[in-house]
């Protein structure tokens, strides 16, 4: 019996994903989502991250085929052979950052993050933010556009082009990457146990607004950021097995 016999094709609103799922669906079939032992992501790795916050809890394993640009997060498309596919995907899992704000209004907001928790400045002015880790003060004050707390999974995303470490995606392991540091100068973040709360107060937060990403989810003129790594959610990605993410992350260290 086949460990994936039942599949539902989700896309992206783009010319060739949706084609590519009438191609498939025809071939494969396109079961309800609550019915279907694996979801098929038809895009980007913009649709892979939609995909995967949509669907977190539900267990589900998603397998992604490249109908977008980088696809850092998919494989190659084809329609041939899908089901031969993904009995020998090789199983990729990650665990989500949970952020928690509180914004000028006293408000709480909280997102989840596969990639990063990302904060900003909001106007012309540096962000003066102070840094601590499991509730000891590890910076007093960094003067910078911003801060960003990355998984593995992320690591190369945003974080690497902000100049942070790429980490191996079985790490246990969280980079904290400064975004055009200006004081300290010549501070280039940290690494942490993915076990770490940290803790992100905004300094002089009236004439230096700032803003709180994770991934999509934007919350605006935020005072505290708390994140840490949600070990209980288990997000289940599909790959090929020439094409891990395993072995990509690996290959974008060595450029």
């Amino acid at each position: 019996m086949p460990q994936f016999s039942s599949i539902a094709f989700v896309t992206s609103d783009t010319p060739e994903a949706r084609a590519a799922r009438e191609t498939l669906a025809a071939i494969y079939g396109n079961a309800p989502v609550a019915e279907a032992d694996v979801i098929v992501a038809l895009g980007g790795d913009g649709l892979m991250l939609q995909t995967l916050h949509r669907f977190m809890g539900s267990g589900k394993p998603i397998y992604g085929m490249n109908r977008g640009s980088v696809g850092f997060l998919m494989n190659e498309y084809r329609a041939s052979s899908l089901t031969e596919r993904l009995e020998a995907a090789e199983r990729s899992v990650v665990h989500p950052l949970a952020m928690t704000v509180v914004d000028d209004a006293g408000a709480v907001h909280s997102a989840r993050a596969i990639n990063e928790v990302s904060v900003f400045r909001q106007s012309y002015q540096a962000a003066k933010l102070k840094l601590s880790v499991d509730g000891k003060t590890r910076m007093a004050e960094l003067v910078a556009d911003g801060v960003l707390v990355a998984t593995p999974a992320g690591s190369t995303a945003y974080n690497l082009s902000a100049n942070g470490p790429i980490l191996p995606l079985n790490a246990p392991m969280l980079a904290l990457t400064p975004i055009s540091a200006f004081r300290p100068r010549r501070w280039r973040g940290a690494l942490l146990a993915d076990r770490a709360q940290i803790s992100i107060d905004v300094l002089e937060a009236e004439k230096r607004p700032v803003n709180a990403v994770a991934d999509h989810f934007e919350f605006r003129s935020v005072r505290r950021i708390d994140v840490s790594m949600d070990h209980s959610v288990d997000l289940v990605m599909l790959h090929d097995p020439d094409h891990s993410l395993d072995e990509r992350i690996l290959r974008e260290q060595f450029g």
